[in-house]
């Protein structure tokens, strides 16, 4: 066989095989699978095309499979899923021609051969084909030099650029995530015409352009693909928020850093020591406010006071118009942003235990995030102020982690609650039990009282006094 797969996956090619023959019809691999094989890239998705009805295939291969597995068939589309035992996802199609219409990325589709399956794809390294028929099984069929450009970590469209990405603009978004989820580079004249079709994305769903920037967050250096959307001018057009961070503004010969490139160093930093792909967005957005808060001192120089705030109210905003999930993940990410710059003023000076059960009580089991998002935050060329930083941020962590282990404050909850306050003083919930709450809180967090329900029982009844509340049963 010319084309090497795995054992498991080649008993499944013959069966495949033998189906198609049973059927008088030629069936071929194509695509991803085809690409990931030569690049040595796992990969559990193979798509199977047919000169015939993908419907047809499908259930005559489940036919062969042992156990027979389920079949999901799509007949609006003409396709056919299985999923294997060993868990391959198989995928059937008839080869198909497409034409489309300026307003939608949506193809009207019609029968077609091989040829026309190919021409349709998105980029050369994806439009190669094998052949899972008799006479030829195994063997390659590449008639844009999909290979070649494989070798050379290239990406070229199978057509003329401008025609691929006017057709379905959502090409434009997978170009920049292929280069940067397998480092290759983008053939020039494909490179160019991103940039003069970009008005084009406009008819893409966010969920479509979403799914994108997440393959491209979880690439190994996730700049790569930021880098290629604002140099096409994508950007500005899915994302002006991050596009506005761009530029150096000078004034009396003092410039500030370009936060965009601070930005995407900071995310490719973070990315280092975390797969986490929500800590990744947190890094993405940690600066999010600082076009909002850019302000010239003539004693101070540029100054963005306030921008972890205003960068955390935007959170919720950005994460809605992305369609990323509004739940924990958006409320990990806000806050993180929030707190970014707190660990940092903790270093500048005399660190009370104070502010540090503080910042342990906020970041809670998310603390060690933080750490590792305000030392990926270090991005100056200076050495010996990178080892400086870092070492402080070494002793903070130690110091954390003394107070944590005597106090005991990550994650942690007052030991009296607002239904014993409530029982105790015959309230229903009113400001006056979250005034009580919040004095036992902020006392345990200062150091005023141990964190022990003895002593905050003893200062509940003397908040309550001086608010003018009796306990139950006294007047």
């Amino acid at each position: 066989m010319i084309f090497n797969v795995h054992e498991e996956e080649r008993a499944v090619l013959q069966l495949i095989s033998q189906a198609g023959k049973a059927l008088g019809t030629s069936v071929f691999i194509v695509g991803g699978i085809v690409r990931d094989r030569f690049l040595g890239r796992p990969s559990k998705d193979i798509d199977i095309v047919c000169l015939g009805s993908g419907i047809a295939l499908a259930e005559k291969v489940r036919s062969l499979l042992p156990g027979k597995p389920k079949i999901a068939v799509y007949q609006r589309f003409g396709t056919a899923m299985i999923l294997t035992k060993s868990g391959l996802e198989l995928e059937f199609v008839g080869a198909r021609k497409e034409s489309y219409r300026a307003h939608s990325r949506k193809p009207t589709v019609e029968n077609g051969s091989l040829e026309d399956d190919q021409f349709r794809r998105d980029f050369t390294i994806n439009a190669m084909a094998v052949s899972l028929n008799e006479a030829s099984f195994g063997e390659v069929i590449d008639p844009f030099g999909g290979l070649e450009h494989l070798q050379q970590k290239k990406l070229v469209t199978p057509l003329e650029p401008g025609k691929t990405f006017s057709d379905d603009p959502l090409r434009m978004m997978r170009a920049i995530r292929f280069a940067t989820q397998l480092d290759f580079v983008i053939e020039p004249n494909t490179l160019k015409a991103i940039g003069d079709y970009k008005n084009r994305i406009k008819i893409v769903s966010q969920e479509r352009i979403t799914t994108e920037l997440q393959k491209i967050m979880e690439s190994p250096k996730p700049s790569v693909g930021w880098k290629l959307l604002f140099d096409t001018g994508l950007l500005e057009i899915i994302f002006p928020e991050l596009y506005a961070m761009h530029g150096v503004e000078i004034k009396n010969k003092t410039a500030h850093k370009d936060n965009f490139y601070h930005t995407i160093q900071v995310l490719d930093n973070l990315a280092q020591k975390s797969n986490n792909v929500w800590l990744r967005w947190a890094a993405l957005l940690h600066d999010i406010g600082k076009p909002q808060t850019k302000r010239w001192s003539d004693e101070s120089g540029w100054t963005f006071h306030g921008h972890e705030a205003i960068g955390a109210n935007m959170v919720k905003r950005i994460f809605k118009k992305l369609k990323l999930p509004l739940g924990a993940e958006m409320k990990y990410v806000r806050k993180l942003v929030r707190l970014h710059q707190r660990p940092i003023a903790l270093t500048n000076k005399e660190i009370s235990e104070s502010a540090i059960r503080r910042i342990i009580f906020e970041a809670g089991e998310d603390l060690d995030d933080l750490m590792d998002l305000c030392e990926s935050d270090i991005t100056s060329k200076n050495e010996k102020k990178i080892e400086r930083y870092l070492r402080n941020y070494a002793r903070l962590r130690i110091n954390f982690k003394k107070v944590e282990e005597r106090d005991n404050i990550r994650n942690w909850q007052p030991p009296i609650d607002g239904q014993e306050i409530m029982d105790t003083f015959n309230l229903p919930p009113s400001r006056i039990v979250g005034l009580i709450k919040d004095h036992i809180r902020e006392a345990i967090l200062d150091g005023v009282i141990p964190n022990d329900a003895e002593a905050a029982r003893a200062l509940m009844f003397e908040k309550a006094k001086e608010l003018g509340v009796a306990p139950f049963g006294r007047v």
